[in-house]
């Protein structure tokens, strides 16, 4: 019964000892793998062949986009009124760019800080109203809070309108080719 026990105990620990390196020998080591390597690059006699922008086809044109709507002109357009009209077409250059852009974050920016604002005055107003007895007191800060909530709707639906209006410009600058730089 002795002899059972050792033999259970034996064996695997006996295999525990001997399997791991025959499992190790099977695969290569990295100085083996790096003379192979070699012997591969070295069998290469062609190099490959470095593929540039000459060697692509031409794309085909663009798909032009849906219709815009009838009140917005689009670029294109205000163009070729300006020609119609014997003027010269505004000449749009970095500082164009440049200028509109920051003139729409600026807009962006006051309108958050104005929509923050909002927001810590309506939290005072609420707290105001919860603290007060007075039903008339309560009344003219209920008011206040409603005309601040009401403004701050209307704020909101600005910076909507002004993000839209920073990513319809980014998207007419990238139809007009310019520089992503000029819109820094």
């Amino acid at each position: 019964m002795c002899t059972a026990w050792l033999l259970i105990c034996l064996l695997p620990a006996a295999y525990c000892l001997l399997a791991p390196p025959t499992l190790y020998a099977q695969t290569p080591t990295l100085g083996e793998l790096a003379k192979r390597e070699a012997e591969r690059r070295k069998a290469i006699t062609t190099p490959a062949k470095v593929i540039t922008g000459k060697d692509l086809p031409k794309a085909a044109k663009p798909v032009p986009p849906a219709a815009p709507p009838a009140d917005q002109k689009t670029a294109e357009q205000k163009a070729a009124d300006a020609q119609k009209a014997g003027e010269k077409p505004e000449e749009k250059d970095e500082a164009w760019w440049r200028a509109r852009m920051t003139q729409a974050r600026e807009e962006l920016r006051r309108n958050q800080a104005f929509a923050d604002a909002l927001q810590s005055r309506i939290n005072s107003l609420a707290a105001d109203f919860a603290s007060r007895d007075d039903p008339f007191q309560r009344a003219k800060i209920d008011d206040d809070r409603r005309k601040a909530i009401g403004e701050l709707d209307r704020v909101t639906k600005e910076i909507e309108q002004t993000t839209k209006k920073i990513a319809d410009i980014e998207e007419e600058a990238r139809v007009a080719g310019v520089p992503p730089g000029w819109l820094r």
